[in-house]
This record gives structure tokens, sequence and C-alpha cells, in this order.
């Protein structure tokens, strides 16, 4: 007869949980460095791994060879869009740095001249001088660093060879990696985290693939729109706009700002109209776009199911960049959502609530239609 094994008291099973948790914390911020290219690595395979699904089941392959196959096409796309896109890109750059040059010739000339302010003669070209030698100093220090910009480039490249081959095995052994995770839940809880854990990869799913797509169709109405109005550069400015479609909210700012400045200075490519007016024009079709990008697009294509509240949004923003960088800019919304769902639950399980009320499977499902 054996005799039964002896189980932890509370206070050890609390204590060892929180030196756990403080392990993985030191962990954390000791290989900081590791972490955005981990980040960047999931987000890869989370884009990708429909990709594979498709072609394990229409080809009737390995998920090995299939995730191969998927990462092929990748580079192949990744290879010839900019191949195809850069003549222009290029003729679009010369003309801007063109009429950067004019721009700053008429700031120039407009500061150049000798004003009065509250009595007190100030010579604009003095003030000019001034202005210029500042920019002179503060670009001195970035001459001569072409050593340091090599070592940022190759350990950029290795960066990124690591995030690759991370995310390839992310997807090929998927699978396998979250069934183990899913058998270290209690029995008791296996259920709940199956379903926040689809709850959460439905948010991140929806976020990122939907991102993608809702890019792309912004970066084309954009230019479309840029050729019919004669906005200046209109296949950089429709690319720009695609790509600051991963800013929610802040994204149409900062896009509305760049065309206000080309239209105020540069004016319409063919329209005749006064570069006022033609500004004008720009703020009141892109905040018809902006109402019609929140209201439509963002919801049919990404899903309700991520949508926020601007003013969450964009403090997301903020708390994101001061937290991760660069990289927390554009998870901020995906990531709030998620909080929302684990937030819930925790609430609904310290006030003895259902976690996973009916509404909320049929919200789910309806979201999942569209």
């Amino acid at each position: 007869m054996t005799t039964p094994r002896p189980r932890w008291p509370t206070q050890t099973r609390l204590v060892v949980s929180l030196l756990v948790l403080a392990l993985f914390i030191y962990l954390l911020f000791r290989f900081s460095v590791v972490v955005p290219p981990l980040i960047l690595a999931f987000i890869l395979a989370y884009i990708l791994s429909p990709i594979v699904n498709r072609l394990q089941e229409r080809l009737h392959i390995k998920r090995g060879l299939a995730t191969a196959l998927s990462y092929l096409i990748i580079v192949l796309i990744a290879a010839i869009v900019p191949l195809s896109i850069a003549p222009l890109l290029a003729t679009q750059y010369a003309d801007l740095n063109f009429d950067i040059q004019l721009i700053l010739g008429q700031v120039e000339a407009l500061l150049g001249q000798q004003f009065t302010f509250m009595g007190i003669a100030i010579d604009g070209g003095v003030l000019v001088d001034q202005i210029s030698n500042s920019f002179r100093l503060l670009a001195e220090p970035f001459i001569g660093q072409t050593l340091y910009f090599l070592v940022d480039v190759i350990t950029s490249f290795i960066w990124v060879i690591f995030i690759l081959v991370f995310s390839f095995y992310l997807i090929k052994d998927g699978d396998a990696l979250g069934k183990s995770v899913e058998g270290l839940v209690p029995p008791d809880y296996r259920q709940d985290y199956v379903r926040l854990r689809g709850e959460i990869n439905l948010i991140w799913g929806s976020f990122f693939r939907g991102q993608l797509v809702l890019a792309l169709v912004v970066a084309v109405i954009f230019t479309i729109a840029g050729l019919i109005l004669g906005i200046p550069f209109s296949l950089a400015m429709g690319i720009l706009a695609g790509l600051l479609e991963f800013l929610p909210s802040l994204g149409h700012a900062i896009w509305l700002v760049i065309a206000a400045i080309l239209a105020l200075f540069v004016g319409s490519t063919w329209l005749p109209l006064p570069n006022w007016a033609f500004l004008l024009l720009i703020i009141a079709l892109h905040t018809a776009f902006t109402q019609f990008d929140l209201n439509y697009l963002i919801p049919r294509i990404i899903g309700r199911r991520v949508h926020l509240q601007p003013m969450v949004v964009i403090l997301g923003i903020v708390v994101g960049a001061l937290t991760a960088g660069v990289l927390g800019i554009p998870l901020a919304a995906p990531t709030i959502a998620s909080a929302r769902v684990v937030g819930r639950y925790i609430y609904a399980n310290l006030f003895d609530l259902d976690p996973f009320p009916p509404e909320d499977t049929q919200y789910t499902s309806q979201n999942t239609r569209e």
C-alpha cells in the first residue's frame, strides 16, 4: 500500500509562485534586447499561419514543407514589389528633394526680411544664419559615423535572420507547443484557458491579418485619390497612408499634416486652384475619409473585436511608445483589447459572475463572420 504523496502547503505554493514570477521578470529585463525580435517573430508567425494552413490543406504536404513554401512566396513578393515601384519612387524622391529646396528657399526669403516686433527692429537674415548654424552644429556629430552605421546594418541583418528562423519553427511546431502549454494548465481551468486563448487569438489574428489588408486598401485609395486631385508625390503619399494605418487614430493626423504642408507650399499638380483652396479641399476630403475608415473599413476588415474608443487608443499609443518604444505604438490596440478580455475574466471570477456570458458567444460569432 503506497502512502499518499505529501502536498505543498498554501504558503509554500505562494512563495514558489512569487519566486518564479520574480525570476521571470528578472530574465525579461536581463535579456530585454531579445524581446522585440521575439515579438516580431510571433507577429510574423501569426500572419503566415493561415497561408501555411491553406497550403497544407490544398497540396497535402507536411507542415514543414508548407512553411518553407510560404516563406519562399513572401521573399519573392518582398523582392518583386520594391523592384517594381522603385523607379517611380526614385523619380518622386528627386522631385521631392527639389520641392523641399524650393520650400526652404521660400521660408528663408520670408524670414530673411527685416521686420519690427513690439517696436524692436529684427534682422531676419541674422536670424536665418543663426538657425542654419545651429542645424549645422547639430548635424556635425552624425558625420563620419559610417563604421557605426555598418555595424548597425550587420546587427540588424542578424536579427532579421533570427526572426525568420524563430518564426519558422513557431509555425512549424506551433500546434505541439500550444498543446504542451495547455497540458500545464490545471484540469479545472483548462476549459477557461482554451476559451481565453481563443478570444485573444481572435483579437491578434484579426488585427494583424486585417491590418495588412486595411493598409493595402488605404494605400490604393490614397494613391488613386492623389492622382485624381493632383496631390504631389501621390504614390509615395499613398504608401505612407497605408503604413500609417498601423498607428490607429494618430496615423491620420500625421498624414494630414504632411499633405497640408505639400498643399500649402506646392499645391496641386494640375487642378487650377490656389494653394489655400487646395489645402481646404484636402482637409475636407481627408476628414470625410477618416469617418469612412473608422465607421466602415476598420469594423469590416479588422472587426469590431479590436475596435476601441479613439481616446483609449491614443492613450495606449503614448503608453506603448514610452514602455516599448516604436514597437509599442502599433501593438497598443490589440494589447488593450487583450487586456480587456483578461480583465473581464478576472472581474467575473472575483464577483462570482459568468466570465463567458451567452451574449458574448453571439458577439464572437458575429465578428467571426465579419
